[in-house]
């Protein structure tokens, strides 16, 4: 006869991608099957995150999920030990420390469920993701839809001038770019 195994697991899954392509869909989605399953969770996005709510998760379609904003991945550490399913929203906008918090909580046997942003503006891994990326256990890439034609979308195109690296917007700001529709645009650009 088999022992049961007790023993707490946890795990980081990612899901990332380029803007418009349903990273926080689907981690509202995994989120709202965990509480179904009667499972404790606990939601995170940043505080600078302020565009649909200041105190929920809200996909661009409008879905949303409360949430507890904070400054620091760091201020993550102090969930409460009966959360067992951890989610933490617009992953690229916390410090390089965020694949630390990650990896503490799996350690103490919680679900971490992490979405952002792989790469930024420039088509360069963003923040603290490729870290974060490299620790996961699963690792899901949602596609958008290049708006120029209609192929996977996998790059975020910024439409202003601004060169901030952390440039907050919509579909006003961003539109979702194929590698070949990202490369034209940006050599259009230089010119």
């Amino acid at each position: 006869m088999f022992a049961e195994n007790t023993k707490k697991t946890g795990l980081v899954e990612v899901i990332c991608g380029s803007m418009f392509s349903g990273k926080t869909e689907e981690l509202i989605r995994r989120l709202k099957r965990a509480q179904f399953a009667n499972q404790k969770i606990m939601i995170f996005k940043p505080q600078i995150d302020t565009r649909y709510s200041d105190k929920d998760v809200v996909s661009h379609d409008l879905t949303s999920i409360p949430c507890t904003p904070v400054k620091d991945a760091s201020d993550m550490l102090s969930v409460p030990s009966d959360v067992q399913v951890i989610g933490i929203d617009e992953a690229q906008f916390f410090g390089k420390d965020l694949a630390d918090v990650a990896r503490t909580l799996a350690d103490r046997g919680k679900r971490v469920i992490v979405a952002g942003l792989d790469m930024d503006y420039l088509g360069k891994p963003f923040g603290p993701m490729p870290a974060v990326l490299a620790i996961a256990e699963d690792v899901t890439k949602v596609h958008a839809i290049c708006v120029k034609c209609g192929r996977l979308a996998t790059f975020s195109h910024r439409l202003t001038a601004s060169h901030r690296l952390v440039e907050l917007g919509e579909k006003d700001k961003y539109e979702p770019l194929c590698r070949e529709c990202f490369n034209e645009a940006i050599a259009q650009e230089q010119k």
